[in-house]
């Protein structure tokens, strides 16, 4: 049997919002963009990682009621959910691209525990830290 995730779902306050700040400034393409009634469901990805998609989805019916959709958005935008990581080939040559694409970060580039790395949010809050890959990085899962 083969498995594997295919897509991890953020929570945004604005899905057009969301949209334009993961492909018009961090450059990954839409994969889904699809509605029923007033649900839509919106993923994009990464184009180096066609497999692997991250929905933008907006708290709210039919998930969600509308004190547990408001109480969602307000634990999203105060940056309490874990932050996702973003791999780079060069964290200092992202950071600089992205800066000037519009991003505005939290972090500037740091090196640390033998990387380099840097964090952001999305215009909803969610965190993201941005680590340089190291090469021959033991963190590729061993097959």
């Amino acid at each position: 049997m083969t498995q594997g995730v295919n897509v991890v779902g953020l929570y945004v306050r604005d899905q057009d919002e969301a949209l334009a700040f993961y492909v018009g400034k961090l450059g990954f393409g839409v994969h889904t963009d699809i509605r029923n009634g007033d649900y839509r469901w919106l993923t994009v990805q990464c184009l180096e990682q066609p497999s692997f998609q991250l929905g933008l989805f907006k708290p709210g019916p039919p998930v969600h009621d509308a004190a547990t959709a408001q109480t969602l958005c307000e634990v999203v935008a105060k940056g309490a959910m874990p932050p996702l990581v973003l791999v780079v080939d060069d964290c200092r040559a992202a950071y600089e691209r992205l800066k000037r694409n519009g991003v505005e970060f939290t972090q500037e580039p740091v090196e640390r525990y033998g990387a380099v790395d840097a964090g952001f949010r999305d215009p909803s809050g969610n965190g993201w830290k941005m680590v340089e890959a190291k090469p021959n990085s033991s963190s590729q899962s061993a097959k």
